[in-house]
């Protein structure tokens, strides 16, 4: 039984990397240090990125109109449970205009991480945000190494191999 889960996570982290270069072979960031930003939390404080080196991070970017966005948030909390003792963080940077409708997605969608507000989108216009939802996989020396635009159900057995990959490294 042992044997064969093993299997399968090999094939499914073999056909992540068959993968790897659709996902981010565009993206003009993939392999470049994450750029740093402090953002403030819903819940009040200021958080920075630069304060999770060290540690994987799954860096994600949503909005209140986009359907998929909760969803995805949903799956990287439940990683971010799993995984925090191996070193995983995650923040989601909400790009809404309106903070009202902002507040009312990130309350109706609770996560085990910070929800930054980027109202101003500047962090998103650093990080060429051209899509909703769209994560980004930091390693722990802070560069990017992965980048998923949209969410389809399934994409979280492909975040899972990236994610095991970048902390067992």
């Amino acid at each position: 039984m042992q044997n064969r889960r093993n299997s399968l996570f090999l094939l499914a982290a073999g056909l992540a990397a068959l993968t790897l270069p659709a996902a981010g072979a565009d993206y003009r960031l993939a392999g470049l240090a994450a750029p740093d930003f402090a953002l403030r939390s819903s819940d009040g404080p200021n958080v920075r990125l630069s304060e999770h080196r060290g540690e994987v991070v799954l860096l994600a970017f949503f909005g209140s109109r986009c359907d998929l966005c909760g969803d995805q948030l949903a799956v990287l909390s439940r990683m971010v449970d799993t995984y925090k003792s191996a070193g995983l963080a995650a923040l989601a940077v909400n790009v809404d205009d309106d903070q009202a409708k902002a507040a009312q997605f990130i309350s109706a969608h609770r996560a085990s991480f910070p929800m930054l507000m980027d109202p101003e989108k500047s962090v998103a216009r650093t990080y060429r945000v051209d899509n909703l939802p769209m994560l980004l996989l930091v390693d722990r020396a802070g560069a990017i190494r992965y980048v998923h635009r949209d969410f389809r159900k399934g994409d979280e057995a492909s975040y899972l191999a990236q994610t095991r990959q970048l902390l067992d490294e």
